[in-house]
């Protein structure tokens, strides 16, 4: 792992055109790349728009498999470029089986490892459990030239079990790609009060593991395509905080923006020092969190 590694975010906003987000993503890894950035890191499902707010058979057609265009497509990216490239795709695994997935590419374009999403929400405008099987790869950090990668998507930001084990398992950072905004009846205290909880969630996971977290966000509004409501107004507010969960860079919550920054590896080594968290861990008194719910 080397000492420092500069990250590139790129927070975008989709249209219905595959062909244009893709092509609008390689330019932003461009920009990136040309500021010296070594890891990229991309939003969620970023080639398409964030289909899950409706139920269509049609829209599993968006999928594909892995390795297949997508992979070959990035993977070139990532070795004209030279970096760490961190995607994320709609998985065709056999018919009627269907992934979230994270894919991260090493700089020569193969594929270092994947990650398939954990949790599924399945909740008003995120239908996600009509398209997406449940991950079966476990919690594992996917190792690359700069260092152990902790990726995880969306959904499982909210869980701090999932940020402990890949934790545990050697990560060097964590990584969430994201979709989530607002619908447009929420007050507009309601819609800070979301914002605020999903940022102070993954700063906490920084602060637990001792670990940078890098949270990748779409931007823009998005229409119901059923018309049952107004859509998702994603917002953006990508980041990356410190192992103390101090910010190192955020963006805003409405324009596009790419984002690069440095970050301290070291850091993770000094905190953990001062804070071992993972010493006084009380291992042996925690087998009932294996339960759904202590009755």
């Amino acid at each position: 792992m080397t000492k420092s590694i500069k990250v590139g975010l790129i927070q975008q906003s989709n249209q219905a055109e595959v062909e244009a987000n893709v092509n609008k993503l390689i330019q932003n890894i461009e920009t990136c790349a040309a500021q010296g950035a070594q890891l990229v890191v991309l939003q969620e499902l970023h080639n398409s728009l964030y289909f899950c707010q409706t139920e269509e058979t049609e829209v599993f057609e968006l999928a594909e498999p892995i390795p297949g265009p997508s992979t070959e497509r990035f993977g070139a990216v990532a070795r004209r470029l030279g970096i760490v490239l961190v995607t994320s795709l709609f998985e065709k695994r056999a018919p009627g089986i269907y992934h979230n997935t994270a894919v991260v590419f090493e700089k020569d374009g193969s594929i270092a490892g994947k990650y398939r999403k954990m949790h599924i929400p399945d909740d008003p405008a995120y239908y996600e459990k009509f398209y997406f099987t449940p991950g079966d790869l476990g919690f594992q950090p996917i190792q690359t030239s700069v260092g152990k990668l902790g990726v995880l998507v969306c959904w499982d930001q909210w869980y701090p079990e999932a940020a402990r084990l890949m934790a545990m398992a050697g990560a060097d950072l964590l990584i969430y790609p994201t979709a989530i905004g607002w619908e447009s009846s929420d007050t507009e205290d309601e819609k800070q009060r979301q914002k605020d909880a999903w940022v102070i969630s993954q700063r906490g996971h920084a602060v637990a593991n001792g670990l940078p977290v890098i949270s990748v966000n779409r931007i823009g509004h998005e229409a119901d395509p059923s018309g049952h409501t107004n859509g998702i107004q994603f917002w953006g507010n990508s980041f990356v905080a410190g192992p103390q969960g101090e910010f190192l860079v955020q963006a805003g919550t409405q324009a596009e923006e790419n984002l690069v920054i440095e970050v301290d590896m070291r850091r993770s080594e000094d905190v953990r020092r001062i804070w071992p968290f993972f010493r006084d861990r009380r291992i042996d008194a925690f087998s009932d969190l294996t339960q759904r719910f202590l009755d």
